[in-house]
């Protein structure tokens, strides 16, 4: 994960469909939009005859001669910061170093200008507010149904946004995207068809994987390898990965990694990530995978079909996955080396207990102070309000919006309920209930008396002592439970490994005193790779 606002809340809602997915997958059709992050923004409206203009935006839409109309969500952003070339591009610790307002529109088409008034629905709040200075300023639409996203060139000038008028911005005709993934020496990029998805959605839904294949694959016909399912993090896309996958297959192979098949699995769909659970909202995606996936993977590939040699890894959401699927499935998988994982006690959900009979509120502490949600290294940064307001605006979907779709029920309008209103930051005590089921440690209690016999062994977590989301303090909670029910070494792995944060945890791939080295090198041991 980068370290902007785009990759921490990376998938967005438009008003009338889901997210960008990468080319090559088949996202599931778009799910309602929260009425929170949804606004009908009116025209800027006309100042009286003797004040000055106040500020509005009119961005045009330079698509080429058969370009399409097109709708979404236009998202219009400014800064001041030094050194901010692209005022969509800021670090967290640099919230409040960016305005950001925007509009549902459509369809537009080429040509065609529309207005955004800039305190309608804006973040850290009206622009109208924002100092007279030197501002860059760009336009970026957010298309319905999962559309390539268009973006605007960076505009410099001087303004008072309490009476600019009308500043003009453009939508250039070029989207964001690229030539699509392709297959390499090593690499092979797989879509299956997934039934159980398929016939939740009402259409045709693939699940994406690309195989990285070990050296000398192939050379020995009968031979067959241990497999590691690794489940990226958020904002973790198909693309990314496959493009990376080649340097990855090399980096190993030069650096004499055993002879694991590494398959990555990434969780993105438009409500976030789905984590391979089986959920009411986003679907039977642990069955799918279970099911359809690996037993199409080791009829494709030459692949252990036997659980000692199917392995689980994954880092943030793809550890929180891991864990859940090795717990969920324990008879399939045999061990799970999950990093930084998601919440996995709910007595400290990004430092929030929502437990049933919590009364703790999502925005302040106790003691009244901000909750903060991101730190680094030690040094709180931004606070849990802040997101959510900035949410508000973009309609992005992040760490505070996706476990709603996996673990709420739905609300009246088909949308899940969300555990807090996004209003006060107060928690609401039904949909805490329904989310006690997906609290692991929970889960491992309860079912301990048959799950702890199937497990033992196969559990591995670690976790930064600094993680930037404080899910240290979350993991510390299963790390005691474990060590109540076993102490012996080998039942269990779980630590804390100070002074790491969620981005340096894993270490580099090169070096053999790194985390990834050790894991990568348990896994092999484990299965009994040669």
């Amino acid at each position: 994960m980068s370290r902007t606002l785009a990759s921490l809340s990376l998938l967005v809602l438009a008003a009338c469909g889901g997210a960008p997915a990468s080319p090559a997958s088949s996202p599931p059709p778009s799910p309602p939009v929260p009425a929170s992050a949804v606004a009908v923004v009116a025209p800027p409206a006309v100042a009286p005859a003797s004040s000055a203009p106040r500020l509005a935006f009119r961005v045009t839409y330079e698509g080429g001669t058969d370009a399409p109309a097109v709708e979404g969500r236009l998202l219009v952003s400014m800064t001041s910061m030094e050194g901010a070339k692209n005022p969509f591009d800021l670090g967290w610790d640099h919230m409040r170093d960016q305005w950001l307002a925007a509009a549902l529109v459509g369809p537009v088409t080429r040509g065609q200008s529309v207005e955004v008034d800039p305190d309608a629905l804006a973040w850290p709040s009206p622009f109208s507010k924002a100092p007279t200075g030197k501002y860059r300023i760009a336009a970026r639409l957010v298309r319905a149904g999962g559309a390539d996203t268009l973006t605007g060139p960076v505009a410099e000038q001087t303004i008072d946004p309490a009476h600019a008028g009308v500043v003009e911005l453009r939508l250039a005709s070029a989207m964001e995207h690229a030539k699509p993934p392709e297959d390499s020496e090593g690499v092979s990029l797989v879509h299956f068809e997934s039934r159980l998805l398929s016939a939740f959605y009402g259409r045709s839904i693939t699940i994406d994987a690309i195989v990285i294949l070990p050296a000398g694959y192939g050379s020995e016909p009968r031979r067959k390898y241990p497999t590691e399912y690794f489940v990226t993090g958020f904002g973790g896309t198909f693309d990314r990965y496959a493009r990376g996958a080649a340097a990855s297959r090399k980096a190993r192979i030069d650096a004499g990694y055993p002879p694991l098949v590494r398959v990555i699995l990434p969780g993105m769909i438009p409500t976030g990530h789905h984590v391979f659970a089986d959920s009411l909202n986003d679907g039977p995606w642990g069955h799918a995978l279970v099911e359809e996936l690996i037993p199409e993977l080791e009829r494709r590939f030459a692949l252990r079909a036997e659980p000692r040699a199917r392995l689980l890894a994954g880092h943030s959401s793809g550890g929180w996955s891991s864990l859940w699927l090795q717990i969920t499935h324990p008879d399939f998988f045999g061990g799970t080396w999950s990093t930084a994982p998601d919440p996995v006690d709910f007595r400290s959900f990004v430092t929030v207990d929502v437990t049933p009979g919590s009364k703790d509120d999502f925005f302040r502490n106790k003691d009244g102070s901000p909750r903060m949600l991101v730190r680094d290294h030690g040094k709180d940064v931004a606070p849990m309000e802040d997101f959510a307001r900035y949410e508000d605006v973009s309609g992005d979907v992040s760490v505070l919006g996706t476990f709603n779709w996996v673990f709420s029920p739905r609300g009246p309008r088909g949308e899940p309920l969300p555990l807090f209103d996004r209003a006060t930051g107060e928690q609401d005590p039904a949909v805490q209930r329904a989310w006690e089921k997906w609290d692991i440690r929970k889960v491992l209690d309860a079912g301990w008396p048959k799950l702890g016999p199937k497990l033992k062994g196969k559990l591995h977590a670690f976790a930064g002592g600094a993680d930037t989301f404080h899910l240290n303090e979350s993991l510390a909670f299963l790390c005691d439970f474990l060590k109540a029910k076993w102490n012996k070494p080998g039942d269990a792995t779980c630590e804390l490994v100070p002074d790491k944060t969620h981005f340096d945890l894993l270490g580099d791939v090169k070096d053999p005193k790194s985390l990834v080295w050790r894991i990568e090198h348990e896994m092999a041991a484990a299965a009994g790779a040669k």
